[in-house]
């Protein structure tokens, strides 16, 4: 009879079934009791013992991820949100936060916590294009998840975390790949895009195979209680019921929500909205310094003859905005440098043929610019940096000016760097390391307005403006963001008697952009956009126009055809956020608003 089956180590219980107990190492342990050894190494032993613990879940209610994010602090609202989605949505939420309070840490907590717990292997972040890094950035430094950015077809299979544009993924060949794949979890950025079912977007997302699926949104509702239900559907089908039963019992109008108490309690089981009116987070305010400055009289000069010059081919055009599209832009960059506009017109002159009366008139202006030795504008950025001498961004819209200030800013004794589209991964996040470590100025084109994060200044220069809010307000947001600590300065340079003095009057006093938040922004653009883009009746505006009064004229009138609109949207959607803000969740003050 062998050790196993000896009696004293088996014993019997019911149904005559056996219970075998190995006891061979008590004979090895009593004989090293008795000789004081040989023990193991008790460094060892104590690294056991943590390996242990640490395998150990004290408390499950508690998120496991937050011992494993040591570059992170998330805010108590984040937690909270993290902990409502794992405990009670079983993964599939909407995170409906006003803009600002971290929805994208809320999503990394959430996908950190279902990686630790082992829950979730394979995830696809479906973000706009102009986001994907800013997303790869965030999980890999900020929660240590391995991601990457999509740039070749063999990653959809390769990578198990991987973060891609939308219209990338759903554009044929990468659609097929995709829709071959079974996720453990989907998270989509601005989400409210999927509010029509009839989308490409939205199909697509509704055919993806996901386990969980978190769907990100500032205005989970733009126009109509419609949007809201699509959204909800896509993310657990029925759970408002059927169309019709949806709209019988929780619409009265399009826009005008009934039974609102319960329509609230069942949006609270799938829809997390953290807002900033109470509770303990402060947003600091904006201090916008609207600044009109007076051309040199070469300057003027030059803006007055490329001004004429637009007008001319636009009328020879018979008033065709899109034959002239590109001359349109001499104008702006006029305003912002005489080397952004030289480089427009050489350009200019080299495709003019040689018996067109333009090249002379052309050349006419580029022998203006030979003229012109001072820049207004770069004078008055050199003043302003000196008044500060803090760090600052300085946003253009044109890589000549960008080149010249970089150059103009050395020659006064000021530390610089560029950044711009084209720079790969690598150089972006060097100069961002130079700007935060070293330099006192970050000299960005429009690449720099998105896509990344940069608390640690709060002074913008505005350079020259876009003519699309939505633009302007993804420059502040680089600065004015969760996380800043000072009042953010903005300084909006425009100069007198030229365009740009009017829209700057148009963004600042007619749109009132900057007191705006962006989701009432955006259905007030979009709006306006279902006939023209803001951009080409801005533009239409500017050439048919006889002189400066009357210019300052239409613009009037058209900004006031903006505040219609705004009001109407006030009104109309009114009802409807009140349904979202009351909801059960966090609220996050801002204190003292956007000043």
């Amino acid at each position: 009879m062998n050790k196993l089956e000896s009696p004293e180590l088996i014993r019997t219980v019911h149904d005559g079934l056996q219970i075998h107990f190995d006891r061979s190492w008590l004979e090895d342990w009593q004989a090293r009791m008795d000789k004081n050894g040989p023990w193991d190494s008790w460094t060892m032993y104590q690294l056991a013992v943590e390996a242990e613990k640490s395998a150990l879940i004290g408390n499950f209610d508690e998120l496991q991820c937050l011992a494993h994010t040591t570059q992170l602090v998330p805010m108590p609202h984040q937690i909270d949100t993290a902990k409502k989605v794992l405990y009670e949505m079983r993964g599939r939420a909407i995170l409906a936060d006003e803009v600002g309070l971290g929805k994208t840490i809320e999503a990394g907590l959430i996908l950190k916590e279902y990686m630790v717990r082992g829950l979730v292997r394979k995830a696809l972040i479906l973000v706009p294009a102009s986001l994907v890094l800013q997303w790869v950035r965030e999980l890999n430094q900020k929660f240590g998840i391995p991601a990457a950015a999509q740039k070749k077809e063999y990653m959809w299979t390769s990578c198990d975390i991987i973060v891609a544009s939308m219209d990338t993924a759903k554009r044929d060949p990468h659609r097929s790949i995709v829709m071959q794949q079974e996720y453990d979890m989907l998270i989509v950025d601005e989400a409210h895009k999927l509010k029509n079912k009839k989308t490409t977007n939205y199909q697509f997302v509704n055919e993806l195979r996901k386990k969980y699926c978190l769907l990100l949104t500032a205005t989970p509702i733009q126009n109509d209680m419609s949007e809201l239900y699509n959204l909800i559907t896509l993310l657990k089908p029925g759970h408002l019921g059927g169309q019709g039963s949806f709209q019988s019992n929780f619409v009265v109008d399009k826009r005008v929500p009934k039974n609102e108490d319960q329509l609230q309690e069942e949006l609270s089981k799938i829809m997390i909205r953290n807002r900033r009116s109470d509770g303990g987070i402060s947003f600091t305010k904006r201090q916008v310094n609207n600044i009109l400055l007076t051309l040199s009289p070469e300057e003027q000069k030059l803006y007055e003859g490329v001004t004429d010059f637009v007008k001319g081919r636009y009328y020879e055009a018979g008033g065709n905005l899109s034959g002239i599209l590109s001359l349109v832009t001499l104008q702006r960059e006029v305003c912002s440098s005489r080397d952004a506009v030289f480089v427009s017109l050489v350009n200019l002159f080299k495709k003019t043929a040689e018996d067109s009366p333009d090249r002379a008139k052309i050349w006419e202006l580029v022998e203006t610019i030979r003229g012109i030795q001072a820049n207004t504008k770069a004078e008055k950025a050199i003043e302003i940096l000196q008044e500060i001498g803090d760090k600052a961004i300085i946003f253009t819209e044109y890589r000549a000016s960008q080149e010249y200030l970089l150059k103009f800013l050395k020659d006064h004794g000021i530390s610089a760097v560029p950044y711009r589209g084209g720079m790969n991964r690598g150089k972006k996040d060097w100069m961002m390391d130079l700007f935060r470590n070293r330099a006192q100025v970050l000299v960005a084109t429009e690449a720099g307005g998105e896509g990344i994060n940069l608390q640690f200044c709060n002074h913008i220069i505005n350079f020259d403006l876009p003519w699309n809010p939505m633009r302007v307000e993804q420059r502040i947001g680089r600065v004015h963001r969760l996380g800043q600590s000072k009042d953010v300065r903005i300084f909006n340079l425009s100069t007198k008697g030229t365009i740009e003095e009017h829209i700057l009057s148009l963004l600042h006093e007619k749109i009132n952009m900057f007191e705006l938040v962006i989701g009432e922004l955006d259905v007030i653009l979009e709006r306006m956009d279902k006939k023209n883009s803001l951009e080409s009746d801005l533009m239409k505006l500017a050439l048919e126009s006889k002189d400066d009064n009357e210019f300052r004229s239409k613009i009037d009138e058209w900004g006031q055809s903006i505040s219609t609109i705004r009001e109407e949207v006030e009104k109309e959607i009114a009802p409807m956020i009140s349904v979202l803000n009351g909801m059960n969740g966090t609220v996050v003050e801002q204190a003292g608003g956007r000043g």
